[in-house]
C-alpha cells in the first residue's frame, strides 16, 4: 500500500491530465474511476455536499475541462430565478462558470484549462483546478439553496450567501 507522500512524489512530474488527476485523487483518498485515457470521474466531499467531478481531456485542442456537479436540480418553475442567479454568481468568478444543463436541469460548475503543446498537467495545476471548483461550489451552494428551496430573490440569495461565507472562519 502506497502512502500519500509516495502518491504525491509519483505525481511530482508533469503527466497526462487523466493520470495526474488519478494520482491526486488517490493521494487524497477520493473515490474515482478512470473512464478512459481522456476521462476521469470522482467524488469529493465539500463543505455543503458531496460533489461529483468529471474531467475530460480533449487532445485535439489541448484543453482539460473539469465539471463539478453539486447535486442540485433546477425545476422548470425555478429556472428563471436560477438563471438570474447564475448571471449574478458568474460575475463574481474569475475562473470557470456555473451553468444549468438544458437536459435534466442539473447545476454544473465548468472550467476549461488550456495546457501547453505537450498536453501535460502539473500537480499544482491539478490541485488548483479541483480546489477552485470545490471552493466555488461551496461558496455559492447556499445561494442556490436560498433561491430553489427558500424562495428568496436571486439578489437577496446571493447577498445572504456572501454574508454567511464572510462570517465563516
Amino acid at each position: 500500500m502506497r502512502t500519500e507522500h509516495e502518491d504525491y512524489a509519483r505525481a511530482a512530474e508533469d503527466a497526462a491530465p487523466v493520470d495526474m488527476l488519478a494520482a491526486l485523487f488517490e493521494a487524497r483518498g477520493w473515490t474515482h474511476e478512470i473512464v478512459s485515457a481522456e476521462e476521469i470521474s470522482g467524488e469529493v466531499q465539500g463543505a455543503w455536499a458531496n460533489y461529483q467531478l468529471r474531467a475530460i481531456w480533449r487532445t485535439e485542442d489541448n484543453v482539460l475541462q473539469l465539471l463539478c456537479l453539486p447535486d442540485i436540480r433546477v425545476t422548470d418553475g425555478k429556472r428563471r430565478a436560477a438563471h438570474e442567479l447564475l448571471a449574478l454568481v458568474n460575475e463574481q468568478l474569475w475562473l470557470g462558470h456555473f451553468d444549468v444543463w438544458s437536459q435534466g436541469g442539473v447545476l454544473v460548475y465548468r472550467h476549461g484549462l488550456l495546457l501547453g503543446d505537450e498536453g501535460l498537467l502539473s500537480l499544482s495545476q491539478a490541485q488548483g483546478l479541483v480546489e477552485t471548483a470545490v471552493d466555488e461550489c461551496d461558496r455559492f451552494y447556499p445561494a442556490f439553496q436560498f433561491v430553489l428551496w427558500g424562495d428568496k430573490s436571486p439578489k437577496d440569495a446571493l447577498a445572504s450567501a456572501m454574508v454567511d461565507a464572510a462570517g465563516e472562519a
